[in-house]
């Protein structure tokens, strides 16, 4: 399964937040040692913050070592962890074109526009044993292509406008799902034509998971890609 972390998903969200109340506490008794002039306790708390964050950047820098740069082909599944379950992605049509929409509703790529389906399923198979059949509300979710030197490529505004006139869109990726649930998303991308290995990319939004230990968010960590 190729998933986007290289540590449980629990696992990383407790030790974030166990740190981030360690530090909490430290914070206020450093307020409270520099309003009582207790020097000594200013020193041991400073000590104590020094060695709670650094082992945990050394942490989550060696599981970012640790991790490898994947390359999914067409209908191959990227799953996401959602603590007791699990999103999947995959890219089921990849195609070119230059005009997008009808002739009354058309749009003409600078290069050439890359339409991407891609189909967001939720694997029942992950469920945790108490979470029942409520819905799953995704994070938010950012699309991008890569070429061979790094550029970042993101969604035309322009053809996803023309898509969602002529209902070609699909269904938003922030929809809510119930287990075994799936649909559809459609994103165009204007590529230039002599684009070099582009790769796509499906990650989180959320600035807090490039902190989480074991995320491909978190700094330095590989990605798992789809090849387009």
């Amino acid at each position: 399964m190729y998933t986007n972390v290289n540590l449980a998903a629990s696992i990383g969200a407790l030790a974030l937040l166990g740190t981030g109340f360690l530090l909490l506490v430290a914070g206020v008794t450093f307020v409270f040692s520099i309003a009582k002039k207790k020097t000594a306790l200013t020193k041991i708390v400073l000590t104590i913050v020094g060695l709670v964050a650094g082992f945990y950047l050394a942490t989550l820098l060696i599981f970012s070592f640790a991790s490898r740069e994947k390359l999914l082909a067409l209908g191959e599944e990227k799953h996401f962890c959602e603590l007791d379950c699990h999103l999947a992605y995959s890219i089921t049509d990849s195609r070119e074109t230059k005009n997008l929409g009808a002739a009354n509703n058309q749009v003409i790529a600078a290069g050439m526009f890359r339409v991407i389906t891609i189909k967001t399923r939720f694997d029942e198979a992950t469920i945790g044993r108490a979470r029942g059949d409520g819905l799953l509300y995704p994070n938010s979710r950012v699309v991008s292509i890569s070429d061979a030197d790094g550029k970042q490529y993101f969604p035309s505004p322009e053809a996803q406008s023309v898509l969602a006139r002529s209902q070609s869109a699909g269904t938003p990726m922030t929809i809510p799902l119930r287990p075994s649930e799936s649909y559809s998303t459609t994103l165009a991308f204007d590529l230039p034509s002599d684009i070099k290995s582009p790769t796509l990319l499906i990650r989180e939004g959320e600035t807090l998971t490039r902190f989480v230990i074991g995320h491909e968010n978190s700094f330095l960590h590989e990605k798992t890609r789809f090849q387009i």
